[in-house]
């Protein structure tokens, strides 16, 4: 997290969040305080012996609300990974699992550890350790916290967190549901790689449906051709860059990584600096772009969209003034604090907040959670019968055509996408682009709607908060 004097810290700038929420609300002081602290973190020191001494390592788990089990949330492995920041992604974890109405309470845990000293091997062993520690507490189990992966963490980890589970517990017919993020031939679903990344995707197509919140943002139109800065070619802001670029016509003119920016006016190919990055580890001397190592600096770069996809605090007390994107969507958990804002907000930006705008990891997770509760592949039982049923239709439209002397056909390509059948790819991606839409509903009713809201965010926490509460209340709180 970037760190800068006068402001709070993660946890404390997502507090001050909800409690600008709550003025909103007409909540009992004591229900408010539930639903806002953390439940338990636990921490946990292991040791590991590599390269011939031992190793202590420090890693959390924490679960802020169990209003709702199991709880969820991603392991990241960092080395600046520390109880404050887990505690406040656990409360995100909340508030985004009831915004998107996935049946999750808020979880999250981390790793003390630079993944990047490690070989793959080491890796495991530190991994599966880890892993031990948290399942024998019950802090990895299908019905009561399910992990996921996060920063530094990918299916790779997923998969051994899952066999551990498995080791440990021989007789559990849904061992592979204690995590979600895994491989296909892990227990897997199709989709889930690039799931929050796409998900940013359609949060963009859903806000730029309605030309009154176009207007808000100072912009016009739609989504194709408007000028993109992306911070972060990680698994989310490589996906989302990808898929604006390739699918949307949005134009990529400036991509941020830890060892400077690239730009370009004409925008610029989001597959190919990636895979210069796979080749070379750096977009240093990549081709056919602006090079700088003042990449902090590019987040100031006049654009439509800006998205920050990296980490918490990015856009800061120190930088806030000079941000000059109409529209910022928080692909990241965090990257603007309370102060920032602010500040933003009085100069007319729209923010779509991190809790919205990332939250096609979990919505995914959450198919891949019931799929391995069900033990059967999403469209299975219904895809070819979908697919005789609209054959059905497609030759009587024909024969009627020939019988009645017509003399009009379905044009090839329509009948092919027309005759096939959903899948699980297509299931998940059409369940998650309503879960973006109905979710984006819910906090522009109250954006809309109420005088005293003026922002998506107050929105986004009045909606989740709402329903935390509502799930406390019936339970007799």
């Amino acid at each position: 997290m970037v760190v800068v004097a006068g402001e709070p810290s993660f946890r404390e700038s997502v507090d001050l969040m909800f409690n600008r929420a709550v003025r909103h609300m007409d909540l009992s002081p004591g229900l408010e305080q539930k639903i806002r602290v953390c439940n338990s973190t636990y921490t946990v020191r292991f040791g590991v012996r590599l390269r011939g001494k031992i190793e202590t390592f420090t890693g959390y788990r924490s679960v802020h609300s169990e209003h709702m089990e199991p709880v969820k949330g991603g392991i990241r492995f960092a080395s600046n990974v520390n109880q404050d920041e887990v505690e406040a992604l656990a409360a995100l974890m909340t508030y985004k699992c009831a915004l998107v109405e996935t049946p999750f309470g808020g979880s999250k845990g981390g790793l003390c550890i630079d993944p990047r000293q490690y070989d793959e091997r080491e890796l495991e062993l530190i991994t599966r350790r880890f892993a031990y520690e948290l399942i024998k507490r019950d802090l990895i189990n299908p019905a009561q916290n399910v992990p996921a992966p996060d920063m530094g963490t990918s299916e790779r980890e997923m998969a051994w967190i899952a066999d551990q589970y498995a080791r440990m517990n021989t007789t559990d017919i849904n061992a592979k549901a204690c995590v979600t993020g895994k491989p296909l031939n892990a227990g897997g679903i199709m989709g889930r790689v690039e799931a929050t990344g796409r998900g940013v995707q359609y949060a963009l197509r859903e806000f730029f449906r309605h030309p009154e919140d176009i207007a808000k943002a100072g912009l016009s139109g739609k989504l194709d051709g408007k000028r993109v800065v992306v911070q972060g070619l990680g698994n989310v802001g490589y996906h989302a860059a990808k898929f604006l670029s390739e699918e949307d016509g949005a134009k990529i003119i400036a991509i941020l990584e830890r060892d400077g920016a690239l730009t370009s006016d004409a925008g610029l190919d989001v597959e190919d600096v990636r895979q210069w990055i796979v080749k070379t580890g750096s977009i240093r001397d990549y081709p056919g772009a602006a090079f700088t190592d003042a990449g902090a600096k590019v987040l100031e770069t006049e654009c439509d969209i800006l998205i920050p996809a990296a980490m918490e605090g990015v856009i800061n007390l120190s930088n806030a003034e000079r941000i000059q994107a109409r529209l910022i969507i928080e692909a990241a958990n965090g990257p603007i604090t309370f102060g920032a804002d602010e500040i933003l907000r009085k100069k007319g930006a729209v923010i779509i907040p991190d809790m919205y705008a990332n939250a096609g990891g979990v919505t995914v997770s959450y198919f891949e959670w019931v799929k391995n509760l069900s033990h059967i592949r999403f469209g299975r039982m219904q895809r070819r019968a979908e697919e005789t049923r609209h054959e059905l239709l497609v030759n009587e439209l024909e024969r009627l055509s020939a019988d009645k002397g017509l003399g009009w056909t379905l044009s090839p390509d329509f009948k092919k996408r027309y005759l096939h059948g959903a899948g699980e790819l297509e299931l998940v991606r059409s369940g998650l682009d309503d879960t973006m839409r109905t979710a984006y509903q819910a906090m522009r009713d109250v954006w809309h709607g109420r005088d005293d809201v003026e922002d998506l965010r107050v929105a986004a926490y009045i909606v989740s908060i709402s329903r935390v509460a509502a799930t406390y209340q019936s339970k007799g709180l």
